[in-house]
C-alpha cells in the first residue's frame, strides 16, 4: 500500500518504515527499539509509566477513543493474582487495514508496547489476539516474539531485571464480532465469541475472570515512542483535545488508496484529495465513511470536517478504526447501505434480539426496495428498525453500527431512498422496472 505522511511534527508510528528488514530485532534495536522497555523495567515504576502516557493524551485507536492511561489505571493495583494486557489485533472492520500495515512493517514495535503496558498494570503476561486470516502478520509476530525471548528482552529476567514479562500469540476464529472486546475475551478463552453483559467490566473481570486491559494494536505500538520521547512531546501533535497522530486507511474511489499517518486535526479533504489523490477523473466524492463501515456516513459536501475526534462526535459520527471509505457519484447509496446491512446481519452473533431480528428485518426491507417493491411503508420500516438497533438496545456496538448505516444514509440521502421507494428510479441513472 502507498504510505505518505501528513504530520507536521514528523511521523511517530512510521518514522522507521522503509528501513530494510525492520521486522527483525537487530534492525529494530539498532534504530532505538527496545530502549523504552529497557528504561521502563530498570528505572521506572508502573505509576510513572501511566503518568507519562497520561501526559501524552493518547487515546485508544480501535474505535472507542478512550484515554489509554485511564483504562490502565482501572485495573486494580492490589489484585493478588494475574493481570493481563490483551491486544486486539482482530481488525475485521470493513475499510480498515492499518493494524496489518503496522504488524507487517514493525512487529517488534507492538511487542515492546504490549510489554510496557503489561508492566504498567502490574501484570506479567500479554496476549495478542490476531485475526485468523492474517497469515503473514501472524508468522512475523511469532518469529519476533521468539527473537525477543532469545535476546532476553522477554522472559523471567528482561534486561537483567527481576520483573518477568511474556507476550503470547493467539490466532482468532475469523468472526467480525471478535472486534468487540468482551467477545474477543470469550474467544480467547476458547468459547463461542459473544459479547458479555457489563458490568463487570474487563478491568475487573476480564480474561479467565481476571483483571484485563484490552488495547488496539496501533494504541500499544505508539507507547514505545512516547516512552522514548516523553508524553509532553507526543502531546504537541494533534489538537488541544485530541492529541497525537494516527494511521488511516483510505479505500474506495480514490486514485491512491493506502495507509497514511496523519496528525489528528487535519481535514478529510486533505487526506482524500491530497494524500489519496482525490476522485477519479470526471467524478466527484459523493459520500465517505470517516471511521470504517461502523461510522455514520458524511456527504462529500462535508470533506472539510476535521479528524479531531471530538469534532466528529459533535457531528454524530466517529473516527472509529481509521478506515476511510470513499464513494463517488457513480454509486447508489441505497445499494451500498443494503450491502452493508447484509454484512452486519451475517456477522451478528445472534445473542441479543434487537440485533439478530432487526438486522435481518432491514435486509429483507432493502431487498424489497431494490426489487421495485418499495413504498412509504418501507421508508417508515427502515426508520423504525434503525431506531430499534441504536442507543444501547444491543449488547455491543454491532447493532448500533447497523442502525447507523440506515439512519445516516437516510438522513443525508433521503432523496435517493424516495426515488427508489416512491418513483422506482435510481439517482445514478439506473431506471427500475415498475411493478
Amino acid at each position: 500500500m502507498a504510505e505518505k505522511r501528513g504530520t507536521v511534527g514528523g511521523p511517530v508510528l512510521t518514522e522507521w518504515f522503509g528501513k530494510a528488514k525492520l521486522h527483525t530485532l537487530d534492525v529494530y534495536e539498532s534504530l532505538g527499539g527496545y530502549s523504552a522497555l529497557r528504561k521502563v523495567v530498570t528505572e521506572m515504576t508502573a505509576a510513572q509509566v501511566i503518568d507519562e502516557v497520561k501526559m501524552s493524551g493518547l487515546r485508544g485507536r480501535g474505535g472507542a477513543d478512550f484515554p489509554t492511561a485511564t483504562k490502565w489505571s482501572f485495573v486494580p493495583k492490589d489484585h493478588p493474582g494475574p493481570k493481563y494486557i490483551v491486544v486486539n489485533a482482530d481488525e475485521s472492520e470493513p475499510g480498515s487495514a492499518k493494524d496489518r500495515y503496522l504488524l507487517e512493517n514493525s512487529p517488534h514495535m507492538l511487542i515492546e508496547g504490549a510489554a510496557i503496558a503489561t508492566f504498567a498494570i502490574g501484570g506479567h503476561q500479554a496476549w495478542i489476539y490476531i485475526r485468523g486470516e492474517y497469515d503473514l502478520p501472524y508468522e512475523m509476530l511469532r518469529d519476533a516474539i521468539a527473537e525477543a525471548h532469545t535476546k532476553g528482552y522477554l522472559g523471567d529476567h528482561p534486561f537483567g531485571s527481576d520483573y518477568p514479562l511474556d507476550v503470547r500469540l493467539y490466532r482468532g476464529h475469523g468472526a467480525y464480532i471478535c472486534g468487540e472486546e468482551t467477545a474477543l475475551l470469550e474467544s480467547l478463552e476458547g468459547k463461542r465469541a459473544q459479547p458479555r453483559s457489563r458490568p463487570p467490566f474487563p478491568a475487573v473481570k476480564g480474561a479467565w475472570g481476571l483483571p484485563t486491559a484490552v488495547n488496539n494494536v496501533e494504541t500499544l505500538a505508539t507507547v514505545p515512542w512516547i516512552m522514548r520521547h516523553g508524553g509532553p512531546e507526543y502531546a504537541k501533535r494533534g489538537t488541544e483535545k485530541a492529541k497525537g497522530t494516527r494511521i488511516v486507511t483510505v479505500s474506495g474511489d480514490v486514485q491512491k488508496p493506502g495507509n497514511y499517518e496523519i496528525e489528528i486535526g487535519v481535514t478529510y479533504r486533505h487526506i482524500i484529495e491530497e494524500l489519496a489523490g482525490g476522485a477519479r477523473p470526471g467524478h466527484k466524492i459523493k459520500v465517505f465513511w470517516p471511521g470504517g463501515s461502523s461510522a455514520k456516513v458524511l456527504p462529500g459536501s462535508m470533506l472539510d470536517t476535521s479528524t479531531d475526534l471530538d469534532g466528529l462526535k459533535a457531528l454524530g459520527t466517529m473516527g472509529g478504526s481509521g478506515g476511510i471509505i470513499v464513494m463517488d457519484d457513480s454509486h447508489c447509496v441505497v445499494k451500498a447501505a443494503a450491502r452493508l446491512l447484509r454484512f452486519y446481519a451475517h456477522e451478528s452473533c445472534g445473542k441479543c434480539t434487537p440485533c439478530r431480528v432487526g438486522s435481518n428485518w432491514a435486509v429483507r426491507t432493502y431487498e424489497r426496495i431494490l426489487a421495485n417493491e418499495g413504498s412509504e411503508t418501507e421508508l417508515g420500516l427502515l426508520e423504525r428498525v434503525a431506531d430499534g438497533l441504536q442507543n444501547g438496545r444491543c449488547l455491543c456496538g454491532l447493532g448500533d453500527a447497523a442502525g447507523w448505516v440506515i439512519e445516516s444514509t437516510m438522513r443525508h440521502f433521503r432523496g435517493e431512498y424516495e426515488e427508489h421507494c416512491l418513483r422506482h428510479t435510481c439517482s445514478v441513472g439506473a431506471v427500475l422496472a415498475h411493478a
